[in-house]
Order: structure tokens, then sequence, then C-alpha cells
């Protein structure tokens, strides 16, 4: 099974908005084939290793990462294909919350007397999916919150002055971040005052381009701007009040005309997963974080912390909004993960009470 989920894994930023799914065949302890879905390539996982098994398939055990579909999609079942192949038991950790497979695929092995077990590392198969999964459950994308800080929580120093607060190799895990996401949502603030470029610049393979997102109600986002000027290499998404958006659309912005101009997240989250975005990254600035975090909008959170103290009352903190109003309202993680990267820290957490996988199918 570890080794289903590290052949799914290598499907990220190629499968979106669909999920990332591994398959071994196995006779005893010998793997006999192995697989993984792109969602370019059409074939799914399972498909793939019973065609690298060939008749070894027959009577083996199949681990895969995720529920297999029995309904015909894109491809014809998934349950089909292991069953003419003989496959004896299946393995698997989760089910699949699409509503079209839920449950199904299993039912469908167990109808014709194919051994299913199912929880074997289910957490990991959890985490390893956790865009697809609350994306299927509420049709909204994963929301992912990055911010790169100093050790005493400054984003900038009080003239506005912010690169770079993190080293290279910090830079370099946050396009790795922007390669696993279907977009990247920031403010007019940080759009204004950084003149960002927004792109993935990890040098890996991605099926769909980074969408660009930025949240401007009275539309001040320039046209000579980066993002503006790059709109027909990478798509730009402005969600703006009802201000003239003729000069962004003549050279390739989109401007969704938003009653409340980006201040409702919770529908500005529903445009985006209407256009099949799986998972965003939140990059900036602080209002727009403090947004989300009041708001309970926040999925998973990576800090990258730099050891240097900034200073000044008036430097901005990393997190605006209202805030807690007690430290045991305060947003707490779980599940952290701590990292060096070459002198600063990064750490991950999710937020305690989390939205979508505390209540996923065991």
């Amino acid at each position: 099974m570890k080794c289903a989920l590290e052949l799914a894994a290598k499907g990220k930023g190629l499968v979106s908005p669909g999920p990332l799914v591994g398959c071994v065949i196995a006779q005893g302890t010998e793997i006999v084939g192995e697989g993984f879905y792109l969602f370019e390539e059409i074939k799914h996982a399972e498909t793939i290793a019973l065609e690298q098994a060939g008749a070894r398939s027959r009577g083996a055990t199949a681990y895969v990462s995720l529920e297999p579909h029995a309904h015909h999609g894109r491809t014809a079942p998934c349950t089909d294909a292991l069953i003419a192949a003989g496959i004896r038991r299946v393995v698997a950790p989760i089910e699949d919350p699409n509503p079209k497979v839920s449950g199904r695929g299993f039912a469908h092995l167990q109808a014709v007397g194919v051994e299913v077990a199912v929880g074997l590392m289910a957490e990991e198969a959890r985490r390893l999916n956790e865009a697809y999964i609350p994306f299927m459950l509420t049709g909204k994308p994963f929301v992912h919150l990055k911010l790169a800080v100093s050790l005493d929580g400054k984003i900038a120093t009080h003239t506005g002055d912010s690169r770079w607060i993190t080293g290279e190799e910090s830079r370099r895990r946050v396009h790795e971040l922007r390669h696993d996401c279907d977009a990247i949502l920031v403010g007019i603030g940080t759009a204004l005052a950084d003149d960002p470029l927004l792109t993935d610049r990890s040098g890996k393979r991605r099926r769909r381009p980074l969408v660009r997102v930025v949240l401007d109600e009275k539309l001040r986002l320039p046209s000579n701007s980066k993002l503006a000027s790059t709109a027909q290499e990478s798509p730009v998404l402005v969600v703006a009040g009802n201000s003239d958006s003729f000069a962004l659309a003549k050279i390739g912005v989109e401007v969704i005309h938003d009653p409340q101009g980006g201040r409702d997240l919770p529908t500005v989250l529903e445009e985006l997963g209407r256009r099949s975005i799986q998972s965003v990254l939140i990059e900036g600035g602080a209002r727009v974080a403090g947004k989300f975090v009041d708001a309970q909008l926040i999925d998973k959170v990576t800090i990258f912390i730099a050891p240097m103290l900034i200073g000044g009352g008036d430097a901005p903190n990393a997190i605006a909004g209202i805030g807690a109003t007690s430290v045991a309202d305060a947003l707490r993680l779980t599940d952290v993960e701590v990292v060096e990267r070459a002198g600063d820290i990064e750490v991950t957490g999710y937020p305690a009470k989390s939205r979508h996988l505390n209540g996923m199918v065991q």
C-alpha cells in the first residue's frame, strides 16, 4: 500500500480535477504490476497495473490507493477490469467520496466474490488526496494558506520592504506548493505593492495552467502590471465590484463582477469550484489571510519562518482581520510537521476542526 500511495503521488499536478490514484498488483510478496493515474492518458491506475501484470493478475491481490470506480465515465469501470483479470482480493484505504463511486466500487467487487479489505493506511490516503476529498464533498476548493514571516511574525518592514524574508530553499519550496494547486489567490493590496507574477516556476509538469486570482473590489489592477500583462500566458481571474473592466478584458484578464466585490469568500470559493478548481493557495496579504481565517475557511497552513527580527509597531503582521477573542478561540493546528529549510523553518499543520477530512468515510 505504501508503494501504491507513492505511485499515486507521481500524478501531482497532472490529475486535477480527478484524484491521485496508484495501484500495485502482487502475487504473494512479489509485485507483478504497477500503475498510476494521469488525467491525459485516460487509463486508470488499475488498468495500467493489470496490463503490466498480464496473466499473473489471476489470483493476485490489488492494492489501490482509492476505491476503484464501478461506473462508466471517461473510462470503463475499473471494477470490471479487476474482475475480468481474475483479481482475488482488493485492498484499499478509503472510499472514493465521488457520489458516483462512493461504496459502489467495493459493493460491485464483493457481489462477485472478490475479497475487499478497507482501512489500511487510511490517514495517509486521505492526506494524499486532501484536495480532491473536500472538492468532491462540497464542490469548493481546498484552501491552503501560505505565509512567509520573520521570527517576530512580520511580513515586511514598516517601509513595506519584504524581499526577501526567507531564503532560496524556502522560495523553491513555495513553487512546489504552487505546482500542487490549481489556483493562487491574493488581494489587490499585495498585487499593487509587490507587482507579483505568481507563476509556478517549480519546473515540474502540470496539466492545467495555474489560475491567478485577485480579489479587487474597486478594480484597481493596472493593465501594465505583471499579472495583467501575462494573462494571455497564464489565466488571471479578478473578482471585482461593478466597475468598468474593458481595459483588462481587452488584454485577456477575466473579470467576475461580484456585488460583494470579493468580500463574500464562500461565494468566491463556489465560483472557483464551478470552474473545477480543486485547490487554491492563499499567498497574501495580511488582510486576505485574516478574512479567510476569520471565516474559518482554511484547510491547511504552511508558514515559512526566517531567523530574523524585523520589529516595528507599524510593520505589518502576517494575519490581520478581527482575530480570536480569546486564546481558547484561536485557530489551533494539529498534525504539525516541522522541516528546516537552510536556516528557515517550514511549519505545516491542519486546523484542529477540519472542515472536510474528519468527516471522510473511514
